[in-house]
């Protein structure tokens, strides 16, 4: 399995650029982050040499139509921004549910939003990584909470370059089931997080079994990146490199 550190987790104490280089003395080859504008790009590209960049960015607000202008310029921003720094993807979230408006209603405007955001990075190379996120403990009032739904919205949307990041930390709150889950749809999945719960702590502490989550998708033919998205419990150097050691 392929890891990459989420720096705005773990390590969000420290610079971006400090991070990056303190990623690679632990030994990671691969790091991303949730900011897709607003930062120096030149210090970023250069602590990210000998480093991959799975994922980076995120816009979000795809519930709301009249959104979806101000939407797909935050994709433009993280899309031109993961171009000059070598990211393969870009993280979307839909944003809270509206009230008073029909789910169904939600749902395509979710899917126009999408298929419109693609038309941005067509045969660049990048994807677009879907995140839907649990409602019960971390994000009350988002929209995107199911998987089922999340896969169901990227079949509408039937682009390759659109794909869910599943979040197998979010997904055990929201629904559980998870290697069934992830191995029905792995076609559709670009990216994974991790962390323990309850806690959003380290991936080996807690109630998800990791290593045969893992063992599950890389035999059904996942081959892509999971984000350490976790705040360490313990010694953060430790629990890093005990997270190499199990799971690399």
């Amino acid at each position: 399995m392929r890891l990459s550190l989420c720096l705005n987790a773990a390590t969000g104490d420290l610079s971006r650029p400090d991070a990056m280089q303190y990623a690679k003395k632990l030994g990671f080859t691969a790091v991303e982050f949730w900011e897709g504008k607003d930062f120096d790009i030149d210090a970023y590209k250069e602590a990210l040499t000998d480093l991959e960049l799975p994922c980076m960015g995120f816009a979000s607000g795809l519930t709301d139509p009249a959104n979806r202008n101000n939407f797909l310029e935050d994709v433009k921003i993280s899309f031109s921004n993961a171009q000059a720094l070598g990211a393969k993807g870009v993280i979307v979230t839909t944003g809270d549910a509206l009230e008073g408006v029909s789910r169904e209603k939600q749902f395509q405007s979710i899917v126009v939003g999408l298929k419109d955001a693609a038309k941005v990075i067509d045969g660049s190379g990048i994807s677009i990584y879907l995140e839907p996120l649990n409602v019960l403990v971390n994000h009350p009032g988002h929209y995107l909470h199911s998987s089922a739904e999340a896969f169901e919205i990227l079949r509408e949307v039937n682009n390759p370059n659109v794909k869910l990041l599943f979040d197998i930390y979010h997904q055990q709150i929201s629904e559980g089931n998870l290697i069934t889950n992830i191995t029905k749809n792995i076609d559709l999945i670009g990216h994974m997080h991790a962390a323990g719960n309850p806690g959003r702590i380290e991936p080996f502490l807690g109630e998800i079994n990791y290593s045969e989550v893992f063992a599950a998708a890389k035999s059904a033919g996942y081959v892509g990146y999971v984000g350490l998205e976790f705040w360490p419990a313990e010694d953060c150097e430790k629990s890093l490199l005990k997270c190499l050691d199990l799971y690399s």
